[in-house]
């Protein structure tokens, strides 16, 4: 039971994946290895996440021996939540006139904003922490969460109209049941970077919290969420019914996206290329990652502690000592 939940905790390139036994949380970081952007391998890596999430969750009839109540985006990039999609890549397919690759890559980002909008179809919660700048594909996953926590001196914004786009991998969707279609397309298509009391103030936010105490006001919403879960669980599931979203709808605004992306200019693609410089001036500390939650071995309950793990350890090296000797 351990080894195939520690399975989903395992090691890999462009997230870091943590379980928080006090609030039953799985938390996902992005860890870039370049930019702090969506990469295709970071897609790839969340979305296999979600699947797996889903899958352990189905083996045990929805009611797992180790619970995950809340599936959690956060950034272990310091100041930065996520800048959004690969704009690198877009403007080589771009260039290239590759609709294949770039309509692999959208599918792939719609998938997984489609996917933490519904709360993976199964009964958790998905949360967004966002501390930074949120833009373009970056605020879409921190939108399809169903609660989202912000630091205050958060900036989260849809560039894409600068140069000539606009963001498809499921924006339109979820601002336009939010928001309604005229404020949603207000803010799509004004191109402005917002900060976080702005977004609270329409209702886009669920909760701000001080510089540095993102984390901090989280947990708090998490342990109190699952002393009223039912109550909360129930209220979820009314307003999926409500404002119920369509798959289908959002790989068809994903393919207008791609269409569009592929009859851009090169003076777009210029506009295009001097945000990805801006954006390569602010990475100066891309290597400068902020301790994750559970960075130590992670004790799950049952487990021993510990104290008593290294002890173990220790025993099991003077074992394999004698024995050696022995021989």
């Amino acid at each position: 039971m351990y080894r195939e939940f520690r399975y989903l905790l395992r090691q890999r390139k462009e997230i870091s994946v943590r379980y928080d036994v006090e609030t039953a949380s799985v938390w996902c970081y992005f860890n870039p290895s370049v930019r702090p952007c969506f990469s295709y391998e970071m897609l790839t890596e969340i979305h296999s996440l979600q699947m797996e999430i889903v899958a352990y969750f189905k083996k045990y009839d929805m009611k797992p021996k180790i619970p995950i109540n809340f599936f959690v985006l956060a950034s272990q990039t310091k100041g930065i939540f996520n800048y959004g999609g690969d704009l690198s890549l877009f403007e080589e397919m771009i260039k290239k006139q590759d609709r294949d690759t770039l309509l692999k890559y959208g599918r792939l980002a719609t998938e997984l904003v489609y996917w933490n909008s519904v709360g993976l179809e199964i009964p958790l919660m998905t949360l967004a922490v966002v501390e930074g700048t949120a833009l373009g594909g970056g605020f879409e996953a921190a939108l399809s969460s169903g609660v989202i926590i912000a630091e205050k001196n958060s900036k989260m914004g849809f560039p894409e109209i600068r140069f000539n786009l606009f963001p498809g991998m499921g924006a339109y969707s979820l601002l336009a049941r939010s928001l309604g279609v005229r404020r949603a397309e207000e803010l799509i298509l004004s191109g402005k970077v917002y900060n976080a009391e702005e977004l609270c103030d329409i209702g886009l936010l669920s909760l701000l919290a001080p510089e540095g105490k993102a984390r901090e006001k989280a947990v708090q919403f998490m342990k109190k969420q699952n002393r009223l879960r039912n109550g909360y669980q129930a209220v979820a599931a009314a307003r999926n019914r409500y404002q119920q979203l369509d798959r289908e709808e959002f790989m068809q605004i994903n393919e207008i996206w791609v269409d569009a992306a592929l009859k851009l200019q090169e003076k777009d693609l210029k506009v295009m290329r001097k945000l990805i410089e801006a954006q390569n001036l602010k990475n100066g500390h891309i290597l400068h990652k902020t301790r994750t939650m559970q960075d130590r071995r992670i004790v799950l309950p049952g487990e021993f502690s510990d104290q008593e793990y290294f002890a173990r350890q220790d025993r099991r090296r003077v074992q394999e000592r004698r024995i050696l000797k022995a021989s």
